[in-house]
């Protein structure tokens, strides 16, 4: 079973820039960036799938990017003009084509990393 960790989170102020990074052992078809606010479901923000195809929410399309390195193990989300309503702990996803419900759907995914805190102050 894959094992995901993330880093770079933080605490910045609105317009700032972060870059979250997730470490894997294994890559999977599907991998994505997901976030859950206080008091509200998780929610996917960017997804990125085996052939190169990168989808976004439209709260974050152009302000974040999503960023597949196969020959580092690792996935990355830069997020630039950060917002306070971006305030959540982010996660890193990873699923196959056989679990797919969705590019958002947290069902595609089998793996999970344990979060980092992004704080935006306003």
């Amino acid at each position: 079973q894959a094992q995901l960790v993330e880093s770079g989170g933080g605490s910045v102020q609105a317009g700032g820039s972060l870059r979250l990074s997730c470490a894997y052992t294994t890559g999977q078809f599907y991998m994505a960036w997901f976030r859950q606010a206080p008091g509200k479901g998780r929610e996917g923000v960017a997804a990125f799938t085996g052939n190169g195809v990168d989808t976004y929410i439209a709260s974050v399309k152009g302000r974040f990017t999503i960023a597949r390195d196969n020959a580092a193990n690792t996935l990355s989300l830069q997020m630039n003009n950060l917002k306070p309503e971006d305030t959540a702990i982010y996660y890193c996803a990873a699923g196959d084509p056989k679990d797919y419900r969705g590019y958002f759907n947290p069902s595609t995914y089998t793996n999970w990393g344990q979060g980092t805190q992004v704080t935006v102050s306003s």
